[in-house]
Parts: structure tokens; C-alpha cells; sequence
């Protein structure tokens, strides 16, 4: 009987150490939890009221494109200029939501309203409340990136339908520098990267565009219209995804054709285009959609972390482009209908 006692004694001593160590791993957690929640939102912030000016690299399966980016918080106003520095020179500047893109080769000026929020180093500009029901957000390791201290925070999906993020964040700003896709291997599938980034004192003069005077280029006006596109129905969206954008909009069809000195003699043929964008505050999908009137061929494209899906549907065609894995994207097609048709 005094065995079983000790026996029991020592047991029931096993149990409290055992719950003591689980309930500080779960306080540990917790904590972990929240600071990265809050690097989370100091990274979001940091991206549209910071001033800053840098040079990044942006590498998609074995595609490698490099970017200059100049950020300005003029009182409420976000003055941004994006210069394209590998292929055909493009200067895109915007202020708040109008956007105007330069095409030196062309002399022309396409001046469009902003679709989306996601461009890097403002991928979280809709960083939703609920983002912890889809993805397990927890602190990484810390890091050099451009000459700057950085903390890591990891952003793992709970299911299959998307993919995983590494975010390295500077440690007293908090903007982001570093932006990695993971697949289900914990791959990098591709990623963005600052290699030289100065952060406060910008020199406004960098936001002008870089082709002298402009006012005798072409202008011209990228139509995009709110639309109800409530017809279509999409059932197979993947959980968290929600839509956020109906609109119309008018694309090229073919490049202008060119006189000897370059100036387009020939408008652009476009057509309209209706386009459903849905997003999980992370990352989006869109469907464009438009009459299948045109010669193609069914199938599905992934470069990197991007997918792009393209079926004919009835007297449709249909491209689903999303920064999500084939499995989700195979689900989104199948599921798009058209009621009453």
C-alpha cells in the first residue's frame, strides 16, 4: 500500500510538471503569436507612411526583373514612382490611386485609377483581421537584408489552397525589404528583394519622370468602370477569399503600329474585358472574362508563384490568373458559372 502511495505520488507529481511545461509552451506561443501580429501591422503601416527609395529584385522561376522604387508621404497624399530597369524602359507614377504609366518608346502616357493594393513593399495594404483563420503567423529568425537588420515573420497555410510567406521586416522601421513564396515543400517559389534601400530623407526630385518634358506625348485613358457582374458565380473559391472588386475595363488587343520616328500612326485596337477579383488580404485571384470570339487554346501556365488558367465556357473565354498553387486555381475554373445560360 506505501508503494502504491509513492507510486501515485510520484505520478500525480509527473502530471503537474507536465502541465506547468504545456501551459508555458502555450503562453510561449501566444506571445510569439502576437509579436508577429504586430510586426505584421508595423510592416503595413511602414510601407504607405514611410519615405524611402531603393532598388529591388524581383525572381520568378528563372525570370529575373529589377526594379527602382521611390515612396513620399506628402501630408495625406502617397506620391510613389516605379521605374522598370531590365527590358523596355517604364516609368509608372502614382499619386494616391491615379496612376500614370510612360511608354518613352512610344511617346505615350496610359493614365488608369489603381486595381489592386498589393505592390511590393505594400503587399499587406489590406491586411485583414481574420488573416490568422487561414494562415499560422509566428516570428522567424532575424537577418541581414541590403545592409539592414531584419526580423523574419513566417506566414504558414493552414490548407493546400495557398501558399506560405517569408517576410523579412526592418527592425526599427519595419518596412519590408524581403518578401519570399514557400509551396507546400517549404520551396522558395519565388521571391522580391531589396538590394539597396535608403529609408527617411527622399529627394522629391526622384518622383518626376525621367524623359524631360512629356506634355507632347499621347495621352491615354485606361477606361475601368465598377460593374455588377453578379451573373457569374464562382462556389469553388477557396476559404477566406472574398470578392472584392466587379469591373469593366478595355485592354489593348494589338500594338499600335509605328511610324519611322517611333510616334504611334494607328490607335490601338482594344476590347472590354469584365474582370472579378477576389482576395484573401493577402494575395488575389482574378477572373477576366470576355466573348469567345477569338482562336484559343485551352490550358493551364505557371511561372513561379503565379498560375493562369484558360477555358472556354459557352460562348466565353475565361482567365483565371492567381497567386495561388494549380490545385486551387483547377478548383476556382471548375467552379465558375454562368446563371441562366
Amino acid at each position: 500500500m506505501r508503494q502504491t502511495r509513492v507510486l501515485l505520488g510520484v505520478v500525480l507529481s509527473l502530471v503537474m510538471v507536465l502541465s506547468a511545461q504545456a501551459e508555458s509552451t502555450d503562453a510561449a506561443n501566444a506571445a510569439d503569436k502576437q509579436e508577429a501580429q504586430a510586426l505584421l501591422k508595423k510592416i503595413q503601416s511602414a510601407a504607405q507612411k514611410l519615405n524611402y527609395s531603393g532598388t529591388f529584385v524581383y525572381q520568378q522561376a528563372n525570370q529575373i526583373r529589377t526594379s527602382r522604387i521611390t515612396h513620399v508621404l506628402e501630408g495625406r497624399n502617397e506620391v510613389e514612382k516605379l521605374e522598370i530597369l531590365d527590358g523596355q524602359p517604364r516609368e509608372y507614377i502614382r499619386r494616391n490611386e491615379d496612376v500614370t504609366c510612360y511608354m518613352p518608346e512610344t511617346k505615350t502616357k496610359i493614365v488608369e485609377k489603381r486595381v489592386t493594393q498589393d505592390g511590393f513593399p505594400a503587399i499587406l495594404a489590406a491586411l485583414p483581421a481574420d488573416l490568422t483563420d487561414y494562415y499560422n503567423v509566428k516570428m522567424g529568425e532575424t537577418g541581414r537584408v541590403a545592409g539592414f537588420d531584419c526580423q523574419a515573420v513566417l506566414l504558414e497555410p493552414k490548407d493546400n489552397m495557398r501558399y506560405g510567406y517569408k517576410l523579412w521586416a526592418e527592425k526599427n522601421s519595419g518596412l519590408l525589404l524581403r518578401a519570399q513564396t514557400l509551396n507546400g515543400k517549404n520551396e522558395i517559389v519565388e521571391q522580391i528583394s531589396f538590394t539597396q534601400i535608403g529609408i527617411g530623407n527622399v529627394d522629391h526630385s526622384h518622383l518626376k519622370p525621367s524623359f524631360g518634358n512629356t506634355t507632347a506625348w499621347h495621352t491615354e485613358s485606361s477606361v475601368i468602370n465598377p460593374a455588377n457582374l453578379n451573373e457569374w458565380t464562382v462556389t469553388g473559391m477557396p476559404a477566406g477569399f472574398k470578392k472584392v472588386r466587379e469591373l469593366k475595363r478595355m485592354v489593348a488587343d494589338a500594338p499600335a503600329a509605328k511610324s519611322a520616328a517611333g510616334s504611334p500612326v494607328m490607335p490601338v485596337a482594344r476590347r472590354e474585358v469584365s474582370q472579378l477579383i477576389f482576395s484573401d488580404g493577402l494575395v488575389a485571384i482574378s477572373i477576366f472574362i470576355e466573348p469567345g470570339n477569338q482562336s484559343r487554346t485551352e490550358g493551364s501556365l505557371q511561372q513561379g508563384a503565379l498560375n493562369i488558367v484558360g477555358k472556354r465556357q459557352g460562348d466565353y473565354w475565361l482567365t483565371i490568373v492567381g497567386d495561388v498553387p494549380p490545385a486551387a486555381m483547377r478548383q476556382v475554373a471548375n467552379s465558375i458559372e454562368l446563371k441562366n445560360k
